[in-house]
This record gives structure tokens, sequence and C-alpha cells, in this order.
């Protein structure tokens, strides 16, 4: 392929890792298209042809960095061979991964506190990130509870329950990037790990805890 015909195919990326960048580092509101076009060097009038609107241009950036994973998470969950807890730990370890540790996980920071501003954006995060991630956490639940490995209880609540802290430890990370004063004082891949422990030992049903127990 020609260097010229190379490069065309790359430039929606070039947008999105641009816009990704300046959403982050200044929010939504505040960053220009023609910042984002500047930063992946091409013209503003380039930009619109691929996006035509800035809203496209973070729907996009959702759609690439934290839809499509939520999806491929969905079909590991539906291809998983083991158990239900080490599935669940294993989740929530990629979970930070690919929001706490990657610059994508910015983006939820961003909703949280600009999306009264823009509700057409609040909504299409409500459809394409906060419902999908909802299902998926269910069904790691479900798949628990089916094979008699997580007790009982109700699915929406606990759902919620499991998500809140994660959500808090994304939150906290991506805001020390600019006020490091709130860091967190331990390591975050630790206390994703004591999330799981915390999690799993209300979880799991009275027989597997006794195995836990004897293992």
């Amino acid at each position: 392929m020609p260097a010229r015909q190379r490069r065309k195919a790359a430039r929606p990326q070039e947008l999105l890792d641009a816009a990704l960048g300046l959403f982050v580092e200044k929010g939504f509101a505040a960053t220009r298209t023609e910042e984002v076009a500047e930063r992946a060097g091409v013209s503003k009038g380039t930009l619109y042809l691929y996006y035509p609107s800035k809203e496209d241009l973070l729907k996009a950036v959702i759609a690439q960095n934290i839809s499509r994973e939520i999806a491929e998470s969905m079909d590991r969950v539906a291809q998983h061979q083991g158990g239900s807890a080490e599935l669940l730990r294993q989740m929530l370890r990629e979970w930070w991964a690919n929001a706490g540790e990657a610059s994508c996980g910015g983006i939820c920071r961003l909703m949280m506190s600009e999306a009264g501003n823009f509700p057409a954006l609040a909504s299409y995060y409500e459809a394409e990130v906060i419902e999908p991630a909802r299902r998926l956490w269910r069904a790691v639940l479900e798949r628990g509870i089916a094979r008699g490995e997580f007790r009982p209880m109700p699915l929406d609540s606990t759902v919620a329950a499991l998500m809140a802290p994660m959500l808090f430890l994304v939150m906290q990370q991506h805001t020390a990037t600019s006020c490091p004063q709130l860091a967190s004082p331990v390591d975050p891949a630790e206390v994703v790990e004591r999330i799981a422990d915390l999690v799993l030992d209300g979880l799991r049903a009275p027989a597997a805890a006794s195995r836990v127990r004897r293992a």
C-alpha cells in the first residue's frame, strides 16, 4: 500500500488517539476540535470528514476504547471454562488494567463531571457503557449462581455493590493525574485484590466456602 494510502487509512485512529488525550487532559467542553486536528496533524476540515461534530468524536472514542472492550469481556465470560470465583477475580483485574491504568479510564471521570451539561452524551454513555457493564457483571454472577458456586442474591443491587468500589478507584486514579494529593496511599492493584477477596467472601455458596477453607 502506498504511503499516502497508509496515512489515510490510519487517520481515523490518529484522530481518536488525539481526541482521547485531549478529552482526558482538558475535559470535553474545554477541548476544541481545532486542537484535536492539530494534535493529529490534519486540518479541521479533514477531521470533520471523519467525525462531523465533537460529540461524534467523543462517541467514537467511547465506542472504540470502552464499548468494544466490554463486548470482548462478555465473550470471555461466555468462553470461560474454569470456576466463577477465578473468573470474577480475572474480570476485576482486567477492569483495572483497561480503565484504571489506561488513559481511556479518564473518560469515566470526564462523563461523571460533565454529563449533566451534555444530556445526549450522558444517554449515549448510559446505553453504550453503563448498561453493557451491568449486563457483563450480571452474567458473571448468574454463571456462579447457576453452577452452585455463588449463593443466590438480588442481582441488580449486587452488581451495583460490585461496581461501586471499582468506579471509585478508577475515579481516584484519574483524578490523581492532575491532583497528586488525592492519589491512593496504597498500590491500587493491591486494592483490586482486596475488593475481589471481600466480594468473593460474600458471594460464595456455603458448600463452596467450605471447600475454600479446607484448601
